[in-house]
């Protein structure tokens, strides 16, 4: 893993198509896909097995009970697959 701190995220997902209906905090790039935000690794892993035509997963916004985000009020989340049109449909449902 390499991380990088940049100040100008929008700049980042703006030059990777993630829709603005789906950013959250964080971004990374896996081979040819985009990961947004707090997306549990089993989803990361499905993706990667499943190669499907997107651009990446999203969990927009820092919902609470995702990965990083434990503790307090958990509540059930999806997991966006997102075009870079902003097309979205639902990868995966989390409890």
């Amino acid at each position: 893993v390499t991380a990088h701190d940049v100040s100008d995220m929008d700049a980042i997902k703006d030059r990777y198509g993630v829709p603005s209906g789906v950013r959250s905090c964080h971004t990374a790039l896996i081979g040819s896909y985009v990961i947004e935000g707090h997306v549990p690794a089993s989803d990361v892993d499905r993706m990667l097995r499943e190669q499907p035509k997107v651009a990446g997963l999203a969990v927009p916004g820092m919902v609470m009970g995702s990965p990083g985000m434990e503790g307090g009020m958990s509540r059930p989340y999806t997991v966006v697959a997102f075009q870079k049109t902003g097309a979205t449909t639902n990868f995966a449902s989390h409890s």
